[in-house]
């Protein structure tokens, strides 16, 4: 009998493996991955550096620690280059030899890629991104060398204000450039926003905001930062968080379905029979949320169907605590297709923001300082559920 194949060794790879193995401890499982398959939360990366964690204190295991604990055949550094859905075969490359691994289910678990930006320059190839624990240290590496003082960060999402507040933190100064008129603008309504940037501010991070960068150029001590508004900005180190991509293409050269990401129905399954997906790589029953704890949801779900119980993924309001200490925020965001009016309560430290629909029904919420964050339990238990629980 094949093996069931995880492709990807990111958290939600090693999250269906692991709850898979708590439900069946014998059917032979196999994780394919284009690296070297340390296990690792992604998370930790954009406040590693307060803490002083370089690479080897981040990583949890490497393939031989992981492999052992899993009972799990893992094939690093290898390439999956196609998908037979029809067969149940993939076509594999590592260290340029072509193989094949046949499959009994699998399991996408591919992950997203950082968007970037179009920039002009002759140092656009030094822009660092941090999506994996390999950039991870190359960007420490860089900061290290050259004891970076001044870090420019594309984008002010949830990603680059962490990474702000992580490097201001530990004693680097944080610029933070976006082409929106206030930080996180996806997330926050506009008053919340100010107060949240004023805090940041307030611990020294700067904001160049309603502005994107239009070129960046080595100097001699670094480099020169050029924005579309005219001003420029030298920056010892340059860092890209504007946003990530579903890693989808190799779903649809297979034929899979495919639009923000991988397209499932809510028991995980994609378009194709036996094929699966998870992560940041799927938009479950129309939703995508790259975040942890849909993963979490989605990975206890995936186990115990591939251990031969079809069970349905339940999405409960999961709010999102942003690593953000100067202003601790915590952010249950508002679902796209949902018109909401923001009602806002201020508190001594910051304020509690709740949207409300048509209905008067909570959808999302925002909670700004120590005093709000109180309130998540509360709140999180009136919001309806994002996917509702299914009898199984």
């Amino acid at each position: 009998m094949h093996p069931i194949v995880i492709i990807g060794s990111g958290m939600a790879a090693y999250a269906v493996a692991r709850e898979f193995r708590k439900l069946d401890q014998n059917t032979a499982l196999v994780m394919i991955c284009a690296d070297d398959a340390r296990n690792y939360a992604k998370p930790t990366l954009s406040n590693a550096l307060v803490g002083n964690k370089a690479t080897a204190q981040i990583a949890l295991g490497d393939a031989e620690k992981m492999s052992a604990q899993l009972n799990m055949h893992i094939m690093a550094n290898t390439w999956v280059k196609a998908i037979d859905a029809e067969q149940q075969l993939l076509e594999l490359e590592c260290n340029g030899q072509p193989s094949t691994q046949a499959y009994a289910k699998l399991v996408l678990a591919l992950g997203a890629t950082p968007v970037r930006a179009a920039l002009q320059g002759n140092a656009t190839a030094q822009v660092h991104v941090v999506n994996n624990l390999n950039d991870y240290t190359a960007f420490r590496a860089e900061l290290d060398q050259k004891a970076a003082q001044r870090v420019a960060i594309l984008g002010a999402g949830l990603i680059g204000c962490e990474f702000a507040n992580d490097l201001q933190q530990s004693g680097h100064q944080a610029t933070v450039i976006d082409v929106a008129e206030q930080a996180l603008a996806r997330l926050l309504p506009q008053d919340v926003a100010t107060q949240f940037q004023a805090k940041l501010q307030a611990a020294g991070i700067d904001f160049e905001l309603g502005t994107t960068v239009s070129s960046i150029d080595q100097e001699s001590h670094g480099y020169h930062v050029t924005l579309a508004n005219g001003k420029t900005l030298p920056a010892d180190v340059v860092l890209s968080a504007i946003g990530l991509r579903a890693n989808s293409e190799l779903a649809q050269d297979a034929g899979l379905q495919v639009n923000r990401g991988v397209l499932t129905d809510t028991q995980l399954q994609t378009s194709a029979e036996h094929i699966y997906a998870v992560g940041d790589c799927a938009e479950v029953n129309g939703t995508w949320l790259p975040y942890v704890m849909p993963i979490m949801q989605q990975a206890r779900a995936l186990a115990k169907t591939l251990s031969g119980h079809p069970t349905h993924v339940h999405y409960p309001a999961m709010p999102v605590a942003v690593k953000t200490p100067a202003a601790p925020l915590t952010v249950l965001p508002v679902p796209q297709d949902v018109d909401v009016t923001w009602k806002i309560e201020p508190q001594e430290d910051g304020l509690i923001a709740q949207a409300l629909d048509h209905q008067h029904t909570l959808r999302g919420f925002v909670l700004l300082g120590p005093t709000a964050a109180k309130q998540r339990l509360s709140l999180t238990k009136l919001v309806p559920d994002l996917i509702p629980a299914q009898a199984q």
